[in-house]
């Protein structure tokens, strides 16, 4: 069994994320506690108790859904886990990726943490509300979507912000030509085409302003090589360099998140089982509709890591 980490991004959040952790095991609250502490704000508080609204502020959401990741990883740490001779590789969804080079040692929590507060509030800063909008396109093939988008993009910012997979296929740019795009698709024969009620225009060039305040931001932390690869958003490929690696994050901010072709790097590389480790089981089943031969296993509250520990440790 091969065995990568996985963790979710914005949207996987919910009240209450992370609270059974927190009352179960003390390496939890440590977490939550120093999270807290770099932020200078009870971020916990608004995790375990909302209101939702407060949680969902994507300045609020990226951190918080970090810190309940990195609960659980210290927790199966505790128990025993060494990352480093029992997992092949880590990857995350956008600001999962932060989660990610934080479990596998690349930055510290507080300064992921930080950096998370920062990208939040950068990315909804970028484009003033209103301008920018996103899509969910479904049911479409890639190259489709591709096409649509560039021709969208004949009266504004318009591209492939995630590839997610399962027929899922996500899009961002300029409000006009977002609207433009999705009709576009629906006439190529999509399912569905959905304009998603979000607050910024995420991954696509429109985010140029966020990408240039991460780079100053990821400039000024310690950084290290990650005990294990990451599989970056950007490549779909591993990366174990932690210059190149910071360099792949301020690219990220107006790239596209390439999940589906990053699971089936997995799936083509001898990985057998995918850990989604925090809030949520989206990236779980992701796994199962964009390959079947890959096992995917969520992993977010005292049972999942009694069981976790059990199949980790045998």
């Amino acid at each position: 069994m091969t065995i990568a980490f996985t963790f979710p991004g914005q949207g996987s959040q919910a009240v209450g994320m992370g609270k059974d952790l927190a009352e179960n095991f003390a390496e939890a609250r440590a977490v939550f506690d120093e999270v807290d502490e770099a932020l200078g704000e009870k971020l916990s508080d608004v995790m375990f108790n909302g209101p939702e609204d407060t949680l969902t502020l994507t300045a609020n959401a990226q951190p918080a859904l970090m810190a309940v990741s990195i609960a659980v990883v210290r927790v199966l740490e505790a128990k025993g886990l060494d990352l480093k001779s029992k997992v092949a590789y880590v990857a995350g969804h956008s600001l999962g990726e932060y989660s990610a080079l934080c479990a596998a040692g690349t930055f510290s929590l507080a300064d992921t943490a930080r950096l998370l507060r920062i990208r939040g509030n950068a990315m909804q800063a970028a484009v003033p509300v209103g301008v920018g909008a996103m899509a969910a396109i479904i049911g479409l093939e890639h190259a489709d979507v591709v096409a649509v988008c560039e021709e969208a993009a004949a009266i504004g910012a318009c591209q492939i912000a995630n590839d997610n997979g399962g027929g899922q296929i996500v899009i961002s740019g300029e409000k006009a030509a977002v609207e433009k795009a999705a009709g576009l698709a629906t006439d190529k024969g999509a399912k569905r085409a959905i304009l998603l009620p979000v607050s910024a225009p995420f991954h696509s060039k429109l985010m140029a302003p966020a990408a240039e305040a991460m780079r100053a931001a990821l400039a000024t932390v310690a950084k290290s090589d990650p005990v294990v690869p990451l599989i970056a958003n950007v490549r779909a490929a591993p990366v174990t360099g932690a210059d190149e690696i910071a360099g792949l994050l301020v690219e990220q901010v107006t790239g596209q998140v390439r999940w589906r072709e990053t699971v089936e790097w997995f799936a083509g590389n001898g990985v057998t089982t995918l850990y989604e480790l925090g809030s949520g089981k989206v990236l779980t089943g992701l796994a199962r509709r964009i390959d079947k031969t890959i096992t995917g296993i969520s992993v977010n509250g005292p049972a999942d890591i009694d069981a976790t520990v059990a199949a980790l440790m045998a």
